[in-house]
Order: C-alpha cells, then structure tokens, then sequence
C-alpha cells in the first residue's frame, strides 16, 4: 500500500482554505498512485478551534464542506483520504465527536471517534467532544486499518509507568482486533523535549505489535501553540522508514513494504528546535492575524535583542521596525548597542528620546507623588511611556508590536504593566533567562549578530541609576531551577528545599510568583515551547491566600 503523509499547515476557522489545501493533496497523492493520503487531527476546522465547537453555524459549515469532499472523491478511483473533523453526535454528552474519517469513491467508509480526551496542560477536550463508544478495525486495499487520532496513542506505560489517567489503550485494543498497519492521525504541540518523546512513543507502538505505524501531525502555529509536524512513518520492528522535516509543511509519498533503518533519525532537535519554533510562532501569528509588520522597542539588551533576531528570520529585515527610547537613565552604552545590533540585521533603528516626556509625568504627578521622588512608581512611569510610544506606532501604522519580557521576569513580576508588558505577541514568554543566553548564542554561531556587548553587560532595565537586575533578583541560573521546578514540575517549596535550594530564596521566588498572577491574566498571548507555559496551560486563581511553610 502507498500512503501520502500531508503534513500541513491549517488555519482555525477557515474551513474553505484548509479544504482547498486537502484537493491540492490530494491531486498530488493520486497522481503518485497513493492508495491513501492522511491528514492531521481536526484538519478541517484547523486546530484548536476552541469554542467555536460551540457554534451551531461553524459545525453546520464543516458538513457542509464534508458533503463536497465525499462528492469530489467520486473522481478519484484510487486514492482515498483520510482527515480529522468535528461529527455529530445524536445521543447523549456534549454532542460532538472528534472523528477521523474515511472517505474514498463517494462513500464515507469509516468515522472513527477519538477515545481519550486530554483535559490536563493546555487541552480541553472533554469540554466540547465525547469519547468514542467503540473501537473497530477497517479493511482498506488490502490492510486493516487501525485509526486513533493524537491523545489516543499516548497510553503507553513506559512513558507513564504508574501515573497513567486512561483506563485503556486504544493502539491495544487495534492491535488485538486484527489491524495490519496503525495510523494516527495528530495535533500534537511543541515544547521542548517533546519530539524525542513522541517519536519513542510511536517507535515502541510499532515494535510492540510488529506492526508498521504511519504517523501525521500537523504543523504551523496557531495562538499561543506551535506545531512541530515531525510525521513519520515506522516499519514493523520500530525503525523509522520517513521522518519528515519540522516546522514546515510536506507531502510524502511512501510505501509501508519498505523496511525502515536507523540512519534515518530526527533532525534540528535542542536549541536549534526551540528557536525555529519560535520564529515559526511570530510568522505564523502575525500571518495569520492579518499583519505585514511588527514593531519592537529595542531597550539595548538581550531580551530585546533575541526578539529582533528572531522577528527578522521570521518575516524578514523588511518588515521588522525598531525603536530605541532612551531616558534619563539610559547609557549611551545601550544606545550604541542597540544601533550596533540594527546595523548587523540591515534594520533601520529610530531613537525617539523620553526624558521630556518623563520630566513633564513627574512634574504633573508632583503633588500625587508627595515625597516621592525614586521608587517603582517613577521607574514605572518610564516603562509606560514606552509602551505608550509602542502603542501608538502599533495604531496608527498597523504593526504588530512584539513585547519582549521573557519567562523569568515575568515570572517573579519583574514587568510593567501598560508599560513594556504592552504588544499583541509575548515571543519570549515561555523562555527562561538562561535560556535566552544560550538562544542569543545559538544565533551568533555563525558570526556576530546580537554584540558581544548586549551578551556581556549585566542585564539592567536601566529605569534608576547604576540598576541591575541581580541587585533584585537572585542569580538568574537559580532563579530559573526554582521556575522550572515550582512551574513546570510541580514541585512544592519543600520539595525544592529539599534539593539544596536557600530556604529563603524559595519562599521569596514561590510567594512573588504567586503574587503576580494579576500580571500574567493581563499580559498578551506568549508563545509555549517548554512543559508548562504561563497562559491556558496554567490556570492559576488570582484572588488567593496560599500557605506553603
């Protein structure tokens, strides 16, 4: 049997433009004598579609476009689809499935539904679909198809162990019903670290059941989720026989007799993934929100120099504007960098100073301020005229303004509200500090891009004199293990004591993160490439008293 992979690259609500990707696919597979072409999870409406599910219209649309995919497979003899879509369901629950169907000659063979419903991190399934009533193999030319679709080849005790939530496992249950090839069909969001996984875990189906496993996941990003793609298909012994690329869209056609080999292995994994997520993440958001251009405020450091880079691989030198905004309290230092760093891309860099602007703030907000004439509120005020300046470009040019603050300030709360929290994308905001250091490195692996000066100067917001930030935060390499452990891992404060962490700096960073959940509700949508990312993955209430010691 031949099957086409289309790993692609769909947009949410846009029901016609995805269909129309199908047919182009489609022809494709048919004119290399594919017997079936396999699309991602939710392929039709574009993943996720979120509460649209909720729509009667936006599900009536999907039938309606489901109606002219079954006329038009008339016209191919030979080759079948195979795509994910919202079906009704009549009984009982929520009233919709999330199916994979099969569609080929006119006829819709098989409408297989989704068991396992993830409802942990950023899924929320069970909030719109309910689980299949049954399981059930398909002959097709030849084969018996075993269909799953995504969460519902992730049962896999060795990646579980004891802490699985499913009470059964679909690829299980496709493999004792007499199936000869295993395809799933996937939605299956980065973060790094994820594309070893994922490829062990379909690696370890097909060995498991000495059967061949054809994986497509979709690529692309939409919101906050970026897609890795990574389809690939396995032979029986668990080798791979095709991984395709990441981060981009691509058709294969292969056929399941080809043994697989180890040399064929998973590429650009490590930094190198995370950054091409990322500039994925920006093209993508900006595309598909309608925006030509972004906007960045360039303050001379790191953060904002990763940003830049990243933007100007994303949509190109020509579509990327930077602004420098010196105040009283900028270094000529930062000033310099920042136009160094604009020459290295070929970007033109404006400098609009602020110190007039914040002169005449503390002037009106004197008698407000009564003797206060340092602080937070005065450093406050400089972030918000940024930010003003930013919002203004943003309006009246039609930019997207990018804001900067990456995971660990925005973290702990070191970020101004209306200030530089300002922008309509977060890139960084799933990117720790350290992290960022070795990003910036990564990108100057080839020559100088980011100066060496913005590596190495301290990181200050420069909004009081001789600022910086360790002299409020703790060292950035310990604040970001206590991030990783309290966010990501879920550790308690104890726990973390207990690996050898001060006492005192884990109280302080636990009770500032908690205390700054108001920030991050407020903040705009920021791109997730690690395990858990501030967001719709991490619900935490605001209005809380928490007791840890």
């Amino acid at each position: 049997m031949k099957i086409t992979l289309a790993q692609l690259n769909p947009t949410v609500g846009d029901i016609q433009g995805n269909m129309l990707k199908m047919m182009e696919a489609w022809e494709q597979g048919s004119r290399e004598n594919s017997d079936l072409v396999v699309f991602p999870e939710l392929f039709l409406p574009g993943y996720p579609p979120r509460d649209l599910l909720e729509k009667a219209w936006f599900i009536e649309q999907n039938q309606q476009a489901l109606q002219k995919i079954i006329a038009v497979s008339g016209s191919y003899s030979h080759t079948g689809i195979l795509f994910g879509m919202p079906q009704i369901n009549d009984r009982t629950g929520k009233g919709l499935y999330n199916s994979a169907l099969l569609v080929c000659r006119g006829q819709i063979l098989a409408s297989q539904h989704k068991s396992l419903l993830p409802t942990y991190d950023v899924f929320d399934e069970a909030r719109y679909f309910d689980p299949a009533a049954d399981i059930f193999t398909v002959p097709f030319k030849g084969e018996v198809l075993g269909i799953s679709i995504c969460e519902d080849a992730w049962n896999d005790p060795q990646l579980w162990n004891s802490r699985s939530i499913y009470s059964f496992d679909p690829i299980a249950v496709l493999a004792a019903s007499g199936a000869t090839l295993l395809i799933n069909i996937s939605a299956s969001p980065f973060h790094a670290g994820k594309e070893e996984t994922r490829c062990r875990l379909i690696c370890n189906h097909a060995r498991r059941y000495a059967l061949p496993f054809i994986y497509v996941n979709q690529v692309g990003a939409n919101d906050e989720l970026i897609f890795d793609g990574r389809s690939m298909c396995i032979d029986h012994r668990g080798r791979p026989v095709l991984i395709a690329p990441a981060y981009e869209e691509y058709l294969a056609t292969i056929d399941i007799r080809i043994p697989g080999s180890e040399t064929h292995q998973l590429q650009d994994y490590g930094i190198d993934s995370v950054y091409r997520a990322l500039c994925l993440g920006i093209k993508d958001y900006a595309h598909k929100c309608g925006f030509k251009k972004v906007l960045i405020g360039l303050s001379g450091g790191i953060d904002s120099a990763l940003t830049t880079c990243l933007a100007v691989q994303a949509v190109g030198k020509e579509n990327v504007r930077v602004l420098s905004m010196p105040s009283p309290f900028s270094s000529s230092g930062s000033i310099d960098d920042s136009r160094k760093l604009a020459q290295n891309l070929g970007i033109e860099c404006s400098v609009f100073p602020i110190s007039d602007i914040y002169h005449s703030y503390v002037r009106a907000l004197d008698n407000a301020l009564a003797e206060e004439t340092a602080g937070v509120t005065l450093e406050n005020i400089q972030a918000r005229i940024r930010g003003n300046i930013l919002m203004a470009l943003s309006n009246r040019y039609g930019y997207l303004l990018l804001s900067t603050g990456n995971k660990s300030e925005l973290a702990v709360g070191y970020c101004t509200l209306y200030g530089d929290m300002s922008g309509g994308l977060n890139v960084l905001a799933d990117v720790p500090k350290t992290m960022v250091y070795d990003l910036a490195h990564y990108i100057n692996r080839d020559g100088e891009l980011i100066p060496q000066e913005i590596l190495s100067k301290p990181p200050s917001a420069e909004l009081k004199p001789g600022q910086t930030d360790q002299d409020e935060l703790p060292p950035y390499d310990i604040l970001d293990r206590i991030l990783h452990y309290y966010i990501e891992e879920g550790y308690s404060p104890q726990e973390i004591i207990e690996l050898g962490f001060e006492p005192v700096t884990v109280k302080w960073v636990v009770q500032t993160v908690d205390q700054n959940e108001y920030k991050r509700r407020q903040a705009a949508p920021g791109l997730k490439i690690t395990a858990k990312a501030f967001g719709m993955g991490r619900r935490m209430p605001i209005a809380a008293h928490l007791k840890y010691f």
